[in-house]
């Protein structure tokens, strides 16, 4: 198997040299990884990965949804069940059914990120199948035992500038204490992601609460106080090099209350007493309300809305959350953001970065928004359209309204560590391709497509996420 060097480059000649050209300009360009969930125990402890099973099948749910949906059950591939229950526990054994199902993730972006790994990072030139299965796996798993395929090693490798992972505000920190202590030299940041303290559905909301208080001192039992936490533990986070919040909602619902309403509205999430508007009603004001924090502190707001999260009741049982089974919906954002938008909206000193899971918003509703207000920015499309067919729609939707500059470049926003180097080459594929047809067809002229080339890729997030 070989990596075609023209993939994702137009058929027609002319153009597929301009994005060769401009490919050619920003492919060894730093990776910048604002927004992820990789694990900062890898580069903490730098300990080798397990096998190549625990690497890229156990982990991701791109991968095991697939082979679930052709009826692969997640114990067979040693998914850890939420009971402590038994699973496959064998490496080989389960590297063998994904590589036996490997043929459904033909025209995938999974398969373009699996097979640049496979060739790209280990150096394995053949095509998985049930065939090449062990042959692959005895590879990788040689590759891993060296001291060159350590996290810290391949950090480097990558080529990686910054990496954020993404943190519970009840979270000690301690895997980011360790790095910083460790003296090593790679920049790994974390994020602060308050969903289970600001979501009253989230399991164990009050108990989550109080913790909050607990680790700050305050009472946030108070409206006053909770809030006062929220600050403490954001300059907490920042401490550790954070310079964004994330926010993952099921609706972009927002609210601007009032504060004697916002404090009732607490009090009836603590004690349990809100129904699902309701909750998302308290969401909402909480966004509006870490927007203003970020005018204080600097921290970017980042809101991803749109997904309903654990759709499968008995997933969700028996494995617990980010099991593959988080769907899209239909999304408001002109309606749900005003709130928000108007109370802060148009103070340049706030960033808020905002990501869809619903297409046919881009055109009509997010660039208009994006193109307006100082405060917002568009971010990358986003896991199911994390695709070169997603990522050339955006383009093709945002850019007549909000341009390229109200727009973030790309990220990665992934738990797979190997797959970051192949998705921010996609990215750079298809802006580069993007952009040599807005050339072609005489749009954009070339010196202009190249400085884009670099913005896209490098100088929008940089900037945007305060790098």
């Amino acid at each position: 198997m070989q990596l075609d060097p023209d993939r994702l480059f137009p058929v027609e000649p002319r153009t597929r040299d301009l994005a060769r050209g401009l490919y050619e300009s920003v492919k060894a360009l730093p990776i910048l990884s604002p927004h992820g969930h990789t694990d900062p125990r890898w580069f903490a402890e730098n300990t080798p990965f397990e096998d190549p099973a625990r690497l890229f099948v156990t982990p991701d749910h791109y991968v095991f949804r697939m082979l679930h949906s052709q009826g692969v059950a997640l114990e067979s591939l040693g998914v850890p069940r939420a009971d402590g229950g038994p699973v496959e526990s064998d490496g080989r054994t389960i590297w063998r059914r994904f590589a036996a199902h490997y043929h459904l993730f033909r025209g995938t972006p999974s398969r373009l990120w699996l097979d640049h790994a496979f060739h790209e990072v280990f150096g394995w030139s053949g095509r998985l199948s049930a065939d090449t299965a062990d042959a692959a796996y005895d590879h990788i798993a040689d590759c891993l035992s060296q001291d060159a395929f350590r996290p810290r090693a391949l950090f480097e490798r990558f080529n990686i500038e910054v990496i954020a992972t993404t943190e519970s505000p009840l979270d000690d920190l301690r895997w980011h204490a360790m790095i910083r202590d460790s003296g090593w030299s790679g920049r790994v940041i974390t994020a602060y992601r308050p969903d289970p303290v600001v979501d009253p559905e989230f399991e164990g909301f009050a108990d989550n609460v109080a913790r909050l208080g607990d680790l700050t001192g305050e009472d946030t039992a108070t409206w006053t106080g909770y809030l006062n936490a929220h600050r403490i533990r954001r300059r907490f986070f920042q401490s550790f090099g954070a310079t964004s919040t994330d926010h993952g909602h099921p609706t972009a619902r927002t609210e601007d209350l009032s504060q004697e309403a916002a404090a009732k509205l607490f009090d009836r999430a603590l004690r349990g007493q809100l129904d699902a508007d309701g909750a998302d009603a308290f969401r909402g004001q909480m966004l509006t309300e870490m927007a203003r924090m970020s005018l204080d502190d600097g921290l970017v707001l980042q809101i991803h809305p749109g997904s309903v999260r654990n759709h499968a009741a008995d997933i969700f049982a028996r494995f617990g959350r980010d099991k593959g089974f988080d769907i899209p919906r239909r999304t408001d954002y002109v309606g749900a953001l005003k709130p928000l938008l108007n109370a802060v909206g148009n103070d340049p000193r706030l960033t808020v970065i905002l990501f869809m899971l619903d297409e046919t918003t881009v055109s009509r509703e997010l660039a208009p928004l994006a193109g307006a207000y100082a405060a917002l920015r568009l971010g990358p499309p986003w896991w199911f359209f994390d695709s070169p067919e997603g990522m050339w729609r955006f383009r093709a939707a945002a850019t007549e309204t909000a341009g390229f500059y109200n727009t973030v470049g790309f990220n990665d926003d992934t738990r797979a560590f190997c797959s970051i180097p192949a998705r921010h080459d996609v990215a750079r594929r298809v802006d580069c391709a993007y952009l040599a047809t807005l050339v072609a067809s005489g749009r954009l002229a070339a010196d202009e497509a190249f400085e884009v080339a670099t913005d896209l890729t490098y100088r929008l997030a940089k900037e945007a996420y305060r790098l």
